[in-house]
C-alpha cells in the first residue's frame, strides 16, 4: 500500500477524573502543571507511550507493527539486527545507512509513524516522523491533591522491627479531581511518502488514539477517556488552510462558570463547520 497523499490537522480531547495523568519525576511525580497559568500537562511523550502500547496489544508484533521504543527494549541491538538483513548486507557501504533506515520504518510502526534517531550504534540514519503531537493542556486550571496512603506491610525484617504496634508504613499519592485536556496534532504526507506511512497505519492510529486510554487503566491513573477526535482532511499533500485557524474552530467551554468542573457534562464541546475553507473537510472520531 502506498503512503497517504493527505495532511490531517487533528484535536484531541480527552479527561481524567481522580487520577494523576502525566506525573512530573523532577517534582516527586506531582501532576504537571504550568506554574503560571495552573492549568495541567501532558507531554507528547505521555499520549505516544500509550499509542504504541495500544499497536503493541492488537498487533502483538506482527509483520510491520513490531514496536521499536518499548519496555526492556535495546535499542542498539534492534538497529544492529538492521544491518544484519540481507537486503541491507547486500548494499554498497554507502547504502547501507539508508538501507538500515528504510528496513527500521518497514519493521516498527512507532518509527514509520513518529520517527526515532538510530544513529546511536550502527548507523541507520534518523527519521522525522509525519505524526507529530503537542504538549497537551487542560481547559481549566486544575488542583493537585496530596493523599496520605498506609500499607499494612513493610519490605524487609529490618524495616518490621522498626515499626510500633503493626506493620503500617506510610506513603503519598496526587490525584487531580477532574481535568479536561486538549491536544493538537499534524500529520504530513511529504514525510509520510519518506517512512512509508500509509492509510491503514492512519486508521490505525485514530484508533489508538479513540481506544489507548481503554488499555491502559491502573489505581494511579484513575478514569481517563477520550471524549472527542476532531480531524480536519485537507485534499492535498500541502494542505488548504493554516492549521490554527482550523485549531479555532474547536472549542471547550464550561457551562458553568462558578462551579469546579467535575465531569464531561460541565463542557460544552462547539465544531463551527460554517465557511470551512476550500479543500478541508471535518471529521468527528469517536
Amino acid at each position: 500500500m502506498t503512503a497517504i497523499n493527505n495532511r490531517y490537522d487533528f484535536v484531541l480531547l480527552y479527561d481524567v477524573k481522580d487520577g494523576n495523568p502525566n506525573g512530573d519525576p523532577d517534582a516527586g511525580n506531582l501532576p504537571r502543571i504550568d506554574p503560571e497559568t495552573g492549568h495541567g500537562l501532558v507531554t507528547d511523550v505521555c499520549l505516544k507511550r500509550k499509542v504504541r502500547n495500544y499497536v503493541q496489544i492488537v498487533k502483538n508484533g506482527g509483520s510491520g507493527h513490531d514496536i521499536f521504543v518499548k519496555e526492556k527494549a535495546v535499542l542498539n541491538t534492534l538497529i544492529d539486527k538492521a544491518h544484519e538483513q540481507e537486503e541491507v548486507k547486500s548494499k554498497e557501504k554507502g547504502e547501507k545507512t539508508e538501507a538500515a533506515r528504510q528496513y527500521m520504518c518497514k519493521t516498527f510502526y512507532d518509527v514509520r509513524t513518529f520517527g526515532a534517531v538510530m544513529s546511536t550504534g550502527k548507523n541507520a540514519g534518523q527519521v522525522r516522523g509525519p505524526v507529530q503531537l503537542t504538549f497537551s493542556r487542560s481547559i481549566d486550571q486544575i488542583v493537585p491533591l496530596e493523599h496520605s496512603i498506609t500499607r499494612m506491610a513493610v519490605a524487609t525484617e529490618a524495616e518490621a522491627e522498626k515499626q510500633q504496634g503493626d506493620n503500617r508504613t506510610m506513603g503519598r499519592k496526587f490525584t487531580v479531581p477532574y481535568g479536561l485536556y486538549r491536544c493538537h496534532g499534524f500529520v504530513s504526507a511529504p514525510f509520510a511518502a519518506q517512512t512509508g506511512f500509509t492509510e491503514d497505519d492512519l486508521e490505525l492510529f485514530w484508533k489508538a488514539l479513540s481506544e489507548m486510554f481503554e488499555h491502559d487503566r491502573s489505581a494511579a491513573r484513575g478514569e481517563m477517556a477520550t471524549r472527542k477526535l476532531v480531524v480536519f482532511k485537507h485534499d492535498s499533500a500541502l494542505g488548504s488552510a493554516p492549521a490554527h485557524a482550523l485549531f479555532e474552530r474547536v472549542t471547550a467551554s464550561r457551562k458553568n462558570g462558578e462551579a469546579p468542573p467535575r465531569g464531561i457534562a460541565d463542557y460544552e464541546i462547539m465544531i463551527n463547520k460554517d465557511s470551512l475553507p476550500k479543500g478541508v473537510s471535518i471529521i468527528e472520531r469517536p
